[in-house]
């Protein structure tokens, strides 16, 4: 990982119906801070029978943060909740010890041509909360901070930065900023964000160490290392990290956790149908075959 930085591009993955741009985990780099998996949806082109219909599945040992630029998501989960996730908010669902939901495109939105196109995000939880009670946490784009500092303009979707706090803290040190430029600039981190952190270009590109990354990679680094960068016009990228969780986290399809034991408990309960369900549907999306 020379000068302590890594560029990684997209891996197009397909789920269900939809196609989306997988960017973390990446086999140099499992996690950055506590975010341990990250994919880019769209944009992509919703309607004409082409929908988002995610159906149940499980979760465990995370949380889920749904973040949209454009279009809209229908999050159902075993707890109860029922949420559309419209552009610029924040939908946060913690499995804990265990739930599943569904993510759809909501029923008055089908029939019509529109655009989807935002970023699906697993936070892992610290080892003391990984069995906790599932919750959902729903934060609009008007209560979370957003502020201009010249010619950037800044909004705080989560965590702690640039001396801010967002309603959404999660359960350890983390930050996800989004920030867009319509000129070029250069932006400074010192001082401003804790931990590791990770550069996903949205749109447009930015420059560092000489090195130009572009919308569809992700910049990996130290804060203390690279805190300087300079955004080409019409840019937007979100910033993702915060501190590292103590102990290694394990994957195994949609769960989390400290302990591959506990993955294989979880797989065993999925495929036993063991698992809360989410109210009045019955779809399942079985354990991939291919995964051991």
């Amino acid at each position: 990982m020379a000068n302590n930085k890594l560029i990684v591009d997209e891996r197009q993955k397909d789920v269900g119906n939809f196609m989306v741009g997988r960017l973390l985990p990446f086999r140099k780099k499992r996690q950055v801070g506590p975010f341990t998996f990250i994919d880019h949806m769209g944009p992509a082109r919703i309607g004409d029978g082409n929908y988002v219909d995610v159906d149940q599945h499980p979760h465990i040992g995370l949380s889920t943060l749904t973040y949209l630029f454009e279009g809209e998501i229908e999050h159902r989960d075993s707890i109860g909740s029922v949420q559309v996730i419209r552009p610029g908010d924040v939908g946060f669902m913690t499995s804990g010890k265990g739930v599943t939901h569904t993510e759809r495109t909501p029923q008055d939105g089908r029939g019509k041509m529109s655009t989807l196109h935002g970023y699906q995000i697993w936070v892992a939880l610290p080892k003391a909360q990984e069995e906790m009670e599932p919750r959902f946490d729903y934060y609009p784009s008007a209560d979370l901070p957003h502020w201009t500092d010249g010619p950037l303009q800044i909004k705080l979707a989560a965590g702690q930065a640039f001396g801010r706090s967002a309603p959404l803290q999660g359960f350890s040190p983390l930050f996800m900023v989004d920030i867009f430029t319509e000129e070029e600039t250069t932006l400074n981190l010192s001082r401003h964000l804790k931990g590791e952190v990770a550069f996903v270009i949205v749109k447009g590109s930015i420059t560092s160490q000489g090195q130009k990354v572009k919308a569809g990679q992700m910049l990996i680094s130290k804060t203390d290392e690279e805190c300087e960068v300079c955004l080409d016009a019409n840019s937007q990228i979100l910033l993702f990290g915060g501190e590292p969780l103590p102990e290694e986290r394990f994957l195994m399809w949609n769960f989390v956790s400290h302990s591959k034991e506990r993955l294989k408990q979880a797989k065993a309960e999925w495929v036993d149908k063991q698992f809360p369900k989410v109210p009045g549907d019955e779809t399942y999306i079985p354990f991939p075959d291919f995964i051991k």
